[in-house]
């Protein structure tokens, strides 16, 4: 069994800076649960593009608001606390944030920690075996 709380995770490697976002990993691969958890914040006023090619993303809101641009379709729908997004076609999009936006994602295949966003906003597929060596 494992237990741990989000101020266990504030401060440590697992709370990551992404620039737009701020991203708490609440579980990750090396958990071997098969999915990993992050709880999200987005900064208001800022305009993300993301594609995650190599892995399905869910996202359920919890506070704030944006809107989300599926770039296949140019459709846009409001998130709001309550709303779930499910990424299931690898779906590019973009998320503009109108309030801070704290988000709880989960990603299958999970992700490592070391993940950071490419050209294309997604993140590399890698396993646990690609992690560094600890010092």
């Amino acid at each position: 069994m494992i237990v741990r709380t989000l101020q266990d995770i504030v401060g440590t490697d697992r709370d990551v800076d992404g620039g737009n976002w701020s991203s708490r990993r609440l579980s990750l691969a090396d958990d071997g649960m098969g999915f990993s958890m992050h709880d999200t914040v987005l900064r208001a006023g800022t305009e993300t593009h993301m594609w995650y090619k190599n892995h399905l993303e869910g996202v359920y809101c919890i506070e704030g608001k944006a809107t989300l641009e599926d770039k296949a379709t140019g459709e846009v729908h409001e998130i709001t606390p309550g709303t779930i997004y499910l990424l299931n076609d690898n779906d590019r999009h973009v998320l503009r944030v109108e309030e801070d936006l704290r988000v709880i994602c989960t990603f299958n295949p999970p992700v490592t920690g070391q993940e950071v966003h490419d050209e294309d906003g997604a993140y590399p597929l890698l396993t646990v075996d690609d992690q560094p060596e600890p010092a």
